[in-house]
């Protein structure tokens, strides 16, 4: 049997990383794909475990040649899936998750027969902010260039099959994890509105 393709994605500090983490161990029919990136790799990343690190001349071939299935420029960097390495994972029946952007899911929904996606969400703006301020790692310019970039990014949630709140890191995988479950029995649940949270989080007043 084929596996089944989800697209998780989330704006950076909904804690999105943390959660597919948490949601593929122990499930070995779930797999994360290794994403492409001409981002330069840090002390604590493995070249082939978090991402291929490759150049941009390199990356350029690729996406050149039609490889990825989707690509996307982020933060100056580029990033793109392996079509070849999602097809063999899905023969092999496993699951793949594609953890990407926005940009990269609407490219899939193009490419792939019947995705399931899910959005991130943070709890509230103010834990955006303080998510992003708390990874230490980036100046202060940088930090307000992403959060304006982030509340951009929850615009398209509309365009995903599935919400999921990041609230409660163990309510949001549980989610998740009923998400991956119907789809493996062939059933699609409801999608959430979160309405009233949405309203707050891309409020620009």
């Amino acid at each position: 049997m084929l596996g089944r393709l989800f697209v998780i994605s989330a704006p950076s500090g909904a804690g999105k990383t943390s959660l597919v983490r948490s949601l593929v161990a122990g499930d070995r029919s779930l797999v994360v794909s290794v994403s492409h990136t001409t981002r330069r790799k840090r002390a604590d990343e493995t070249h082939g475990v978090h991402y291929y690190f490759v150049d941009a001349s390199a990356f350029a071939a690729m996406r050149d040649a039609g490889e990825f299935l989707e690509w996307a420029d982020v933060y100056g960097h580029s990033y793109g899936t392996s079509r070849q390495a999602v097809l063999a994972a899905v023969h092999a029946g496993r699951d793949v998750i594609l953890e990407i952007d926005w940009q990269g899911a609407a490219q899939v929904r193009t490419r792939w027969p019947n995705p399931i996606s899910i959005f991130v969400l943070p709890p509230s703006r103010q834990a955006l902010e303080q998510r992003l301020t708390g990874r230490g790692q980036d100046r202060p310019e940088v930090i307000a260039k992403r959060t304006a970039e982030a509340v951009a990014d929850l615009s398209h949630h509309c365009e995903f099959d599935h919400l999921v709140v990041n609230d409660d890191f163990d309510t949001a995988l549980r989610a998740l994890r009923r998400i991956v479950d119907a789809a493996r029995r062939g059933e699609s649940l409801p999608r959430e509105s979160h309405s009233a949270l949405l309203r707050e989080l891309l409020f620009t007043g």
